[in-house]
This record gives structure tokens, sequence and C-alpha cells, in this order.
């Protein structure tokens, strides 16, 4: 039986170049409209009692190709447990090598989460008592975007996953926050729903993530940088959650990513924004430090560096809300690598993980909400 090689599916994102014998070179293709690139995710089958090297031969023109060293490929059979194997990173190659004893095999940059999913998870928590599901709207391809709202309390909490549609650690997280703020038994999530009123959008970016997008939507875009004016013709889901948040008002607010290089989850918040004020900076510096004393799956020593005074980028939803609503708003960046204070040797940072540190957050929130 011949290999065969084949990404024609939710999410997936390759190119053959050509195959010697063990040897197999790829190339990832570029978002649409738009020249980024990193996500990955193929199928090989016909490959059972072989050990294939795979070369990406285009990685050194990724997006972010100085967060290729130290990284490593994900692979499943059964597309639940996602495993690391061997990578490296040299002359603008990346290669992994995996030995191959089952007829079909999956890789990918991190373990995906499809819009199948997606779906599934929006009907099982839409089912749950005291939870409303609306469509906020339609994105560029057609495809609802939706927004899960629970809780009766008056603090207005927005959680927000996923505008960048590779980083898929970030819908693993929404899912955990979801079921965890939904489960009847749990007291924590009983005082939150009391304290306050969730919106959540665990997918901002569904076009992006069914295309196999690394950063952008239908159009190219990067809807990260649209905050300060979307529209309805390039950045619909921007435009349609803000126009919701304006309706609600924020008052926390978590805007959930992966990243690329850092082997850590760190927070960025809002610095640099004109109507900063220490005391509104002070809310968010306290709920990193509770968070990091809560678990170790978060830690506060590696993360971006923070905006010189009134030079933040307002394009940028955690900088645009701060600045519009005076919310404790903050972005969260989890690794593609691993979060090398608590690693795991064999699978790397994960969807399982994704859960816990949501977990983490809305009880470090929990904490704390009467002073947001």
């Amino acid at each position: 039986m011949s290999i065969q090689i084949n990404s024609g599916f939710d999410s997936g994102n390759i190119r053959v170049i050509k195959q010697e014998g063990d040897r197999i070179d790829l190339e990832i293709a570029k978002d649409h409209l738009s020249d980024f690139y990193q996500w990955f995710h193929f199928r090989v089958s016909g490959a059972k009692g072989r050990t294939l090297t795979f070369r990406i031969l285009n990685a050194g023109g990724a997006a972010y190709a100085f967060g290729w060293p130290g990284y490593k490929a994900r692979w499943s059979t059964d597309r639940e447990a996602w495993r690391t194997t061997d990578s490296s990173y040299e002359d603008g190659v990346l290669s992994f090598t995996k030995a191959i004893d089952t007829d079909l095999v999956w890789f990918a940059y991190f373990a995906p989460y499809s819009m199948e999913r997606h779906h599934d998870l929006v009907s099982r928590i839409a089912l749950q008592p005291g939870v409303t599901l609306r469509q906020l709207g339609a994105t560029l391809d057609g495809q609802p975007l939706d927004c899960l709202t629970l809780g009766t309390g008056p603090r207005t909490v927005w959680l927000y996953a996923r505008q960048h549609p590779g980083e898929s650690m970030a819908e693993w997280w929404a899912e955990g926050a979801l079921e965890m703020l939904t489960d009847a038994g749990n007291a924590t999530a009983r005082l939150l729903r009391e304290k306050a009123t969730f919106h959540i959008v665990p997918n901002m970016n569904p076009d992006g993530s069914r295309r196999g997008h690394l950063r952008t939507n239908a159009a190219g875009i990067n809807l990260n940088r649209e905050w300060h004016a979307p529209s309805m013709e390039k950045s619909p889901e921007v435009f349609l959650v803000r126009a919701a948040m304006d309706e609600t008002g924020v008052d926390f607010a978590m805007d959930v990513h992966g990243d690329e290089a850092i082997p850590a989850n760190f927070l960025a918040g809002f610095e640099g924004i004109p109507s900063w004020t220490d005391a509104l900076g002070e809310k968010f510096y306290d709920f990193a430090r509770r968070l990091a004393a809560a678990t170790p799956e978060f830690q506060l020593d590696l993360g971006y560096e923070k905006s010189a005074p009134g030079q933040a980028n307002l394009s940028m939803s955690t900088n645009q809300l701060a600045e519009r609503f005076g919310a404790v708003s903050m972005t969260l960046e989890m690794p593609f690598k691993d979060h090398e204070a608590n690693a795991d040797a064999e699978f790397a940072w994960s969807p399982e993980r994704c859960k816990v540190l949501a977990r983490a957050c809305l009880e470090t929130l929990a904490g704390m909400i009467d002073e947001i």
C-alpha cells in the first residue's frame, strides 16, 4: 500500500512536495488572502511498519519561525490523545520522525479543536439549566457566531477565545471553563453564577478554524487588530461581539490565546492605555499573583513587554476593552510547546491541562469577584 497524506478536512493544512523513501517533504499553506502560516494538520495512511521523517520545508518563513526551536510536533491515532514526537529545526526546516504502527496516524501543530466539536460543545452547554445560547450573527463563510450566557449576578464577565484560529488550545480552555461553570455540584461555580453574569464566546473565528488558518479569518484579517474599528465587511466577528459588549458593558474580560515561542502560561494586561490608573492596573496584577499562587500551571516570570504610557495598541481587544469600559481586561497566553515550570515530557501542554488552567482562572476570579 502506498503512503497517502491528506488534509482535506476541517482545520486540515499541508501540501506534499516530494516523497523519497521514508522521507516526506511538506509545505504549510498560507492563510487565505494573508502571508500568515504556521498551523499544520494532516493524516497519514498506508505507513504501518515504517519510520517516517517529515520535513516542513517552508517552516523558516512561518509567521513565528523563532518559535520552532524547542517545539515538538503532536501526533495521535485516535484524535483524543495527542503526544509529542522528536522534532528539530535547522536551516529553516522543521523535521519530525515517527515510527508508525497503525493504519492511520494524525499530525498537528497542537491538538486540534474541530468545528464539529465546537457545535457539540455549544449544544451540550446550551441544554444546561440557566444557560442561553445567542447567535450573534454570521461569519463571512456563513457560519454561526455563538455566545453562551449564564449567571444572574451584577458583575459582567466576558470570556472569549480563539480570535486566532490556529491557537486551538484556546477553545480547549473555553470547554473547561464552560464545563465548570455549568457544574451544579461545584460550589465555586454556584458563587460565580450568583455574583456575575457570564458571556462566553468559545470560538471567535469559526471560518479560520475550519479553513486551517493560523491567525486570520476568511478575509485574511487578524481579528485582534480590529477592535478599534471593526466592520461587517472585513471583521464581522469582532463587530458583532463588540456590539454585544456595548449592550451589556464589561467589568472583567479574558481573551484566550496561544503563543508560539514562550514555553509558559502567562497574562498580558493593558498597560499604556490612555485612561490607565494604578488602581485599575492593580486589579489585573492581583489576579495574576493569585493565579500563580493557585496553580503550578501558571507563572509570572515570562511574558510580553509592557507598553509604555500612552502607547497601548487600542486595536487589540484587551486594551480596547480596558479603555472602553474601564474593565479589568487581560489576555491569557498558553504555549504550543510546554509550560516548562511544570513540564510533561510525553504530552507537553495538552487539552486537559488547558481545562485545568481554565478552572484555576475561574477559581481565582471567584476569590476577587466582589472587587472587580
